[in-house]
């Protein structure tokens, strides 16, 4: 490539040279012909058949017993053969996989490949739902530094804003996993925290398969979503900023996905309608997004957070419950901030609670705990109630909430005793101690919480 690129123009074609680890295969063999494991990427790019697979083998020059071995790690690996993913689907699975700091191999695995490929079917359906709710001969704000009305937009256009920071970081760095990561978390992976045990302690995580796991997205999940009730009952100014909003997140959304997707995100670009002030012709020459001051807003964050842990908790308890609908959800605030926000957002956590709401109800701090209900516990200053009486078993929901309450309480017994320790103050710094305060208080709001579900239950049993 250099030599030609010299004889041609007389420059080099580059300067830099990143090295990636080895792809193997899925039992992370090295991949050789002669052990008849070789995965050819356009099979993944196109797809193929287990039989076509097999046929494969027969044109190479492998020994009988290596061929018996070849195709039976192919009916293992690909039983139903490699379906067709695409070429913007490899490229994101291996850059996903692909760090700067580290050379370690990475394994074929064809299942997350797919994943990607429906992550790539998330991306087009969102692009034609905002392309829908675009009003004809609709012509973007002259700059991309836009502020929005709703406290949704806010939120959205901070996240827009972390996601193009962490991602230029991460691109400067060749930490090309940590910046398609972030790309993706802004498009479709969000995670809400829920309590679950660790090995020393609990945090505020999501982990996958547990129970109470919840997973949203920022752009997709989230605002999208919001923005349909703006769009809908808002006043004429809140339409024209959520629609405003919404072309700027997806517009930037596409320039952020571009480095790792670049087919689905040029084809999807050039629909857009563009900016009067743009002139590039193609997304790779369009500007990459940057981080700018006047979009940081934290505290917009920290107040949509609330609106989505209630959502996001009141989804929670209904797919445990198993209630699809007629579901009434009471919020409670403990203190006057989570109030204010539960009152002006009341609206946008109905929508994004779901169609099978019907009924939000909100309880000032100090209020007594609503009857004939469970509760998710979103933080220390919000809970959320779902009303089960009469529609769940009760004794197996005693039983659940005794578990978890034996756990939490353990846990929380582990944290109080690493900082009882008189060495502590000493040897952890102010922040560690804060945060292990913080989470002491979490851990016994969560404890009350599920004591008096508990209790709850106990008082419906009497109550029947």
């Amino acid at each position: 490539m250099i030599m030609l690129s010299l004889k041609m123009t007389g420059k080099i074609p580059f300067k830099e040279v990143f090295f990636h680890g080895m792809v193997r295969d899925s039992d992370g063999r090295k991949m050789s012909k002669s052990l008849g494991n070789v995965v050819e990427p356009v099979d993944f790019i196109e797809g193929i058949s287990l039989e076509d697979l097999n046929a494969k083998l027969k044109t190479g020059n492998l020994d009988p017993n290596e061929y018996e071995r070849a195709t039976k790690w192919q009916r293992t690996a690909f039983p139903n053969g490699i379906p067709e993913c695409g070429t913007d689907a490899l490229r994101f699975w291996a850059t996903s996989n692909t760090a700067a700091t580290t050379a370690a191999d990475i394994n074929l695995d064809v299942n997350l490949l797919h994943a990607f490929r429906k992550f790539s079917n998330k991306i087009f359906q969102a692009t034609k739902y905002v392309m829908s709710k675009l009003p004809e001969n609709f012509v973007p704000a002259a700059s991309a530094v836009v502020t929005g009305k709703t406290l949704a937009e806010r939120w959205i256009l901070h996240k827009m804003n972390l996601a193009a920071q962490e991602i230029n970081e991460n691109l400067e760095k060749r930490e090309f996993a940590k910046a398609s990561q972030a790309a993706y978390r802004y498009w479709y992976r969000y995670v809400m925290h829920r309590v679950v045990a660790d090995q020393d302690f609990l945090v505020f995580r999501v982990r996958a398969n547990a129970q109470r796991d919840v997973t949203t997205s920022h752009l997709c999940d989230v605002y999208i979503e919001n923005s349909k009730s703006i769009i809908q009952d808002g006043t004429e100014e809140e339409r024209t900023s959520a629609t405003q909003t919404l072309y700027t997140a997806l517009d930037a959304a596409l320039r952020l996905i571009h480095p790792f997707m670049p087919f689905i995100s040029e084809e999807l670009w050039q629909r857009l309608p563009r900016r009067p002030e743009e002139k590039a012709k193609s997304i790779m020459v369009a500007d990459f997004p940057q981080f700018h001051d006047a979009l940081n807003d934290p505290t917009s964050e920290a107040a949509y957070e609330r609106v989505i842990g209630c959502s996001s908790g009141s989804r929670s308890l209904m797919a445990e419950y198993g209630l699809k609908e007629q579901v009434k959800i009471i919020l409670q605030a403990h203190d006057d901030d989570a109030l204010q926000t539960l009152k002006t957002e009341q609206a946008s956590i109905k929508t994004l609670c779901g169609k099978g709401v019907d009924q939000v109800e909100i309880l000032k701090p100090g209020e007594p705990r609503p009857s004939g209900c469970v509760t998710f516990p979103v933080s220390s200053s919000l809970a959320v109630y779902l009303y089960v009486k009469g529609r769940v078993d009760i004794e197996a929901e005693i039983d659940k909430a005794a578990k978890r309450l034996s756990k939490i309480q353990s846990a929380l017994e582990k944290q109080k005793k690493a900082v009882s320790d008189p060495t502590y103050l000493e040897k952890v710094s102010l922040t560690v101690q804060n945060a292990d305060r913080k989470r002491i208080a979490e851990l016994e709001s969560e404890a009350s919480a599920f004591e008096g579900t508990i209790q709850q239950f106990e008082r419906l049993k009497l109550e029947a």
